[in-house]
């Protein structure tokens, strides 16, 4: 459980398996190759044994791609993590092009020779994405053309790491809140009432959800990796590894789920000839669809039948996440009273603040894992987006400076998800009215009330607003869902400015995360988790309204707000949340943390 400092990839990956990636490429006679960050299971967070990505270029953060062709390559990114990729890739070997503005279909429409065969994995790729590659490919006279044997597999060989076999154990209903037996029911009568027979569920975090299991298989989050076929009748057949079939799994799953192992699925695919059957498109990859077409069944598109009743959390979810973020707010306030207080004078490096972080969550008793490896970045650190603390990168926290600490735990009953940025020593004048600006978007996020049917899509700008106004912005999402001891990036909700057609409903848990960041200078984020609900009636209003409640519980630094510049109502509410963390954290922390906590919560 423990975060490490090591590097797993270096900048002489591309130099040292470029050669070896092509040469398997020439023996199927490609001229290219795409290679996506997701796996057979459309993961974010990837076992190692499937960090193709990496291996090949010596990026690992957690979105990209990259094209390999017979004389040039290149590595896409979005705007997380432009300052990260320049550091792991090397840039005479791999041209660094912008993801989402135009991404690989751009590069490929001129970067494709005529008559020229660019391969590609089905297990890998979405159908909808490889329909724009291929448009992209075939408008620049090539062919896009699916292998069997991946040459970037072939060339890895034998020191390709195994494939994670973690336990699958049953997750118990006093944290699920609802059967299994009764979500199957559920999910199989929406799919009767679109006409579909059956669904195939590819999503890790979807089956878990769907079966009340948690497995290991994935870094950080208790995911198993596995698919499902499931009936409108509310049977299932779960394929999984047999080495991860723990004592306790058959009697759980009982018996209108057969397990099966994975070399079964293909069959079971087979089986469902004639049928109508749901699939996602953008969670399950090609493969499946070119296997149902085979089999003459009929793929309807849809989104994963599982993805919004998981999102939506049940009462039992809720008061969970509710537990959770008050455990993991003890171990916050200790934290941030050691940087506060010791930490002002020792100037620890970055490993330290990470060190000393898990260690107070691990002193709660209940933390399964971290939820994501901790993100601390002092000084200039903090302006990379997802920066992790490498030995190589390791820095100490300067006086005059910024430390900004993103950081997340892993409890039977809830996930959290925080960051902090925290002032060493004098922050300047800059800084703080910067850390303002951030705190009146994250302030306007959390207060808000809107009406049901509205997307994060809508709510974006609330939170950029005030850096627009001076003339600043950030280049990631607002907010991102949540699981329930599940993945810490959840769909299908978000808040970001990229359009998003679901709406936020009661239950969903979701993230409220505005930033700044100054390249070589210092990094700002100030995040809370929230869950949607039902907000109090307003006098004079003509219809109900939703809004968002706090589950976060952990001061926010007041040496870095600059009052003046907050409204009345902003300071009223930042008061009152300074109260609730006093009030609800205070009586678990000893006296020393209380009276620094009595401090850092007293009214601005």
């Amino acid at each position: 459980m423990r975060q490490t400092f090591d590097e797993t990839t270096e900048r002489a990956f591309g130099a040292r398996h470029l050669p070896l990636i092509r040469q398997a490429m020439a023996e199927q006679k490609l001229d290219g190759f795409l290679v996506p960050h997701e796996d057979e299971h459309q993961n974010e967070y990837l076992p190692e044994a499937n960090d193709r990505l990496a291996w090949a270029t010596g990026f690992t953060g957690s979105a990209g791609a990259a094209v390999i062709l017979k004389d040039k390559a290149a590595v896409f990114v979005d705007g997380r993590y432009t300052l990260q990729v320049r550091d792991q890739v090397d840039e005479s070997l791999f041209e660094i092009r912008d993801l989402v503005e135009g991404g690989v279909p751009a590069y490929l429409e001129s970067a494709a020779g005529k008559g020229q065969a660019i391969g590609y994995d089905p297990r890998l790729h979405s159908p909808d994405g490889l329909a724009r590659v291929r448009a992209a490919v075939e408008k620049a006279g090539a062919e896009l053309k699916p292998v069997e044997q991946n040459p970037l597999d072939a060339a890895w060989g034998a020191k390709r790491p195994a494939q994670p076999q973690a336990p699958a154990l049953p997750h118990p209903l006093d944290y699920a809140g609802e059967e299994s037996a009764a979500k199957r029911a559920r999910i199989g009568k929406a799919l009767a009432a679109k006409g579909a027979e059956a669904a195939v569920i590819t999503a890790p975090a979807s089956i878990a959800w769907l079966f009340n299991i948690r497995g290991g298989d994935v870094i950080r989050s208790p995911l198993p990796l596995a698919q499902a076929i499931l009936g409108a009748d509310g049977r299932a057949r779960l394929f999984l590894d047999p080495v991860k079939v723990s004592q306790e799994l058959p009697a759980w799953l009982g018996n209108q789920v057969s397990l099966e192992a994975p070399d079964a699925l293909a069959g079971a695919l087979a089986d469902l000839k004639g049928q109508k059957v749901m699939i996602d498109p953008g969670q399950s990859s090609a493969w499946y669809f070119d296997a149902l077409d085979a089999a003459g069944a009929e793929p309807l598109r849809a989104d994963d039948p599982c993805a919004l009743p998981r999102a939506c959390k049940n009462a039992v979810e809720i008061e969970g996440a509710r537990k959770a973020h008050v455990r993991d707010g003890t171990a916050l306030a200790r934290f941030l009273h050691w940087l506060a207080t010791e930490a002002q004078t020792s100037l620890p490096d970055e490993k330290t603040v990470v060190q000393t972080l898990e260690g107070f969550r691990e002193a709660t008793g209940a933390l399964k894992d971290l939820s994501f490896d901790t993100i601390a970045g002092a000084a200039s650190n903090g302006a990379i987006v997802h920066y992790r603390p490498t030995e190589r990168l390791n820095k100490r926290t300067e006086a005059g400076s910024l430390l900004l600490v993103d950081s997340g735990g892993q409890y039977l009953d809830g996930t959290t998800d925080v960051t902090r940025t925290v002032a060493i020593g004098e922050p300047s004048r800059e800084m703080a009215e910067r850390f303002t600006l951030v705190l009146k978007g994250h302030l306007a996020l959390a207060h808000i009330r809107f009406p049901a049917g509205t997307t994060g899509s809508a709510l974006d700008a609330l939170a950029r607003a005030p850096l627009w106004m001076a003339g600043l912005d950030y280049d990631h999402g607002t907010g991102h869902g949540v699981g329930s001891y599940l993945g810490v990036h959840e769909g299908p909700q978000r808040i970001s400015k990229a359009p998003n057609s679901v709406a936020l409903q009661p239950g969903m848990i979701v993230s409220n995360e505005p930033g700044y960041y100054k390249a070589g200078a210092y990094g700002i984020r100030i995040e809370n988790l929230q869950f949607v609900t039902a907000a109090d009636e307003i006098e004079g209003g003509e219809r109900p309204m939703l809004g968002f409640e706090t589950l976060t519980l952990a001061p926010i630094d007041r040496r870095l707000i600059v009052v003046e510049m907050l409204t009345a109502e902003e300071r009223a509410q930042m008061d009152a949340y300074h109260a609730r963390v006093l009030r609800e954290i205070g009586p678990l922390v000893d006296a020393e943390v209380k009276a620094w906590l009595e401090e850092a919560c007293a009214p601005l």
